[in-house]
């Protein structure tokens, strides 16, 4: 139903602008003539011609600057902030007392890449403070509710706490509870460990496979914590969920959801722990029949 009528938005703007295109090239070829005959009445056939060539080229121009401003509203219409009216059904008796929310839907399943909009309640009502962000998500999708596992290089579907702002600095201009992290810190993705999905300290530990947190790379430089499958552990049910840094547009992750620097940043700035920050992630029809 939502591609049917995003198909029906698209080709109506497409009518559109190719009405507005013949009504300005009408308009232009009318007055085109007019202009000529009441400039130049007396004009031989050779100026005659120059002129038409001349006028053609500024009603040209103008019909060029009139379909660009056109296109551009529409480009700016589309950039909007999400409206109330743009949330999935299920959104509003989700999530309970939060009052800020992420989304991450699938628009394009398979596709590994994901919108993401941020959502705060304000007097009652639920807005977008910033346009939709792009993101990605795993290699292999987004798993169903209760589907997702270890290594199996998907995203769980559900609504999950955000919890701890992690990175490489010793501090990050958040609200949330922040941790540097370094070479020592390890976050177990052993099943059979009794620490499975914790965050640990190097020599803590007896798991025999674990991640990193302090990575060669950047991916990990700013990052929270989605508080999936970690209150209760179950183990093999997938661990080390997190929003942080992309490796670059359309590039999919191990099953975290990432974005941008400048997006990220964003919303680790915005995010406050007293609103109870929640992220509701899944494919649309997911999303829709989510239960919490």
């Amino acid at each position: 139903m939502k591609a049917a009528r995003a198909r029906n938005a698209y080709t109506e703007k497409a009518s559109l602008q190719h009405e507005v295109r013949v009504f300005l090239s009408c308009t232009m070829l009318y007055l085109n003539n007019k202009l000529r005959l009441r400039l130049f009445p007396d004009i031989t056939m050779s100026n005659n011609v120059c002129i038409r060539v001349s006028l053609m080229i500024l009603s040209s121009l103008f019909l060029f600057a009139a379909c660009s401003h056109c296109h551009n509203k529409t480009i700016l219409r589309e950039s909007r902030p999400s409206r109330e009216s743009d949330f999935p059904a299920s959104f509003k008796k989700n999530i309970g007392q939060s009052s800020q929310v992420i989304l991450v839907r699938n628009m394009q399943p398979p596709s590994v890449s994901v919108q993401v909009i941020a959502l705060e309640r304000r007097n009652g009502h639920w807005k977008s403070p910033f346009v939709p962000m792009e993101g990605v998500i795993g290699r292999n999708g987004f798993a169903a509710p209760g589907e997702k596992k270890e290594g199996d290089g998907r995203t769980p579907s559900g609504i999950f706490p955000l919890g701890t702002v992690f990175g490489y600095e010793p501090s990050f201009p958040t609200m949330m509870p922040y941790r540097q992290v370094t070479v020592d810190d390890l976050w177990v993705d052993d099943l059979n460990a009794a620490d499975y999905n914790r965050l640990v300290k190097r020599g803590s530990t007896r798991a025999s496979s674990f991640e990193v947190m302090k990575r060669d790379d950047v991916l990990y430089k700013y990052g929270i914590v989605v508080e999936y499958n970690t209150h209760p552990v179950i183990k093999g049910y997938g661990s080390a969920i997190f929003l942080h840094l992309w490796r670059g547009k359309g590039l999919p992750t191990e099953g975290c959801v990432a974005l941008s620097e400048d997006d990220l940043i964003r919303i680790l700035r915005w995010l406050n722990p007293e609103a109870r920050p929640l992220v509701f992630m899944g494919m649309n029809a997911t999303i829709n029949s989510i239960e919490k």
